[in-house]
């Protein structure tokens, strides 16, 4: 079983998709695993991330596990 990536706002253009199946594990193994301008873009320090719904608060260390989803949230402007 695998765990999802999901790119939100400008994300998901860098990504070229919506979403991404991973295997499992620490997130520094997973972003090594992708391309490295989208994993530089998704440590961004404005970036959050949501596990499974749940907003992170940054200092959490975050090991997916089978069946989890990992949000990625860019910035947000308005007017």
């Amino acid at each position: 079983m695998t765990a999802r990536l999901v790119f939100l706002g400008r994300l998901e253009d860098i990504a070229g998709a919506a979403e991404l199946a991973v295997a499992p594990g620490p997130l520094e193994k997973v972003l090594a695993a992708l391309d490295p301008a989208l994993a530089v873009e998704l440590l961004g320090e404005r970036v959050r991330m949501a596990l499974n719904g749940a907003l992170l608060g940054g200092n959490e260390a975050v090991v997916l596990a089978p069946g989890d989803e990992l949000a990625f949230l860019p910035p947000v402007s308005g007017g």
